[in-house]
């Protein structure tokens, strides 16, 4: 793997493979632990630097490092010099001082973790830049299809909803490609972004001629926040056109799942009775395989595997 993780588009298809397979054996290494910890990140330090709120994502990484017996700092901009005016710059001047070894940042403006990247000697790890990429999500969901489905090459991928605000979408789309699935992303012309003729996808309008011929139905959220004019009619319209509700989730074949990166609109995108399925909802186990994820890309870009297995 390359020194840091800033898009999806950074990961061959091997590496992709590799943090997936090296998840696996993460997974199978703390089964058999009394204490859910590996020495592996046994000195290396590790900063959670969030401009953005986030529930999941860094509980995960948090979560993750300390796992690999890594030193956590966690860094919040609303707690910090930031909020008086601190540039991105400065900030990363701060942490390598502090000698971070790896720096997970969430920022609202796309693209700040390669700017990151150009002023600090750790790895840097993007926790989701603006509506641009999130590519350990990518990661995440890709895992979970694959325990679910005992593959991803072949498999027919349905990506939903507001596609021109998500970078979940983005990061999924260019590796689920690259792992050899057929992506198709469905949603309304308003919220599909400009040059998506540029992606390897299929696009639909029609969410119910879509789903009987799917494997994945990825649900995304409508992110209200990032809209300042009004893309769709109403939230009933929405849900009406786009949302899965019991009725859509009966076209799915037996054996898809249905996936949403949270956090959910209830009532909206997905219904409350699709999102609890017992069976056919992976939410809840997607918020699970993200820390063994997470662990699995923070020890190939920070051990590596020249220094011995788990």
């Amino acid at each position: 793997m390359k020194r840091h993780l800033l898009s999806a588009a950074d990961l061959s298809r091997d590496d992709a493979l590799a943090v997936l397979d090296t998840a696996e054996q993460m997974d199978r290494a703390l089964a058999g632990r009394e204490v859910k910890k590996l020495p592996t990140l046994r000195g290396r330090t590790v900063v959670n630097l969030f401009f953005e709120d986030s529930t999941r994502t860094r509980t995960s990484f948090e979560v993750a490092a300390k796992r690999l017996s890594a030193d956590v700092i966690n860094f919040s901009a609303r707690g910090s010099s930031v909020s008086k005016g601190e540039s991105l710059k400065d900030t990363a001047l701060t942490l390598e001082a502090l000698g971070a070894d790896g720096v997970v940042v969430r920022h609202w403006a796309s693209g700040a973790p390669h700017r990151l990247a150009g002023w600090v000697a750790g790895s840097v790890l993007n926790a989701g830049d603006g509506t641009h990429e999130h590519p350990t999500q990518a990661l995440l969901d890709a895992f979970t299809i694959r325990r679910r489905l005992g593959r991803i090459d072949g498999l027919r991928v349905a990506v939903v909803g507001d596609v021109l605000h998500s970078r979940v979408a983005r990061s999924n789309v260019l590796l689920l490609a690259t792992l050899g699935a057929e992506v198709t992303v469905v949603a309304p012309p308003t919220l599909l972004p400009v040059g998506l003729h540029g992606w390897p996808v299929a696009v639909s309008y029609e969410l119910d001629a879509v789903l009987p011929k799917v494997d994945v139905c990825m649900l995304l959220r409508v992110q209200a926040e990032r809209m300042s004019s009004s893309y769709f009619p109403s939230a009933r319209e929405y849900s009406r056109r786009y949302g899965l509700d019991t009725r859509r989730l009966g076209l799915l074949p037996e054996h898809a799942i249905v996936m949403h990166p949270g956090p959910m609109n209830r009532g909206m995108e997905i219904s409350a009775e699709v999102a609890d399925h017992p069976s056919r909802s992976t939410v809840v186990e997607q918020v699970a395989n993200g820390v063994s994820v997470r662990m699995a890309v923070l020890y190939l870009l920070l051990a590596g595997r020249a220094e011995g297995g788990l």
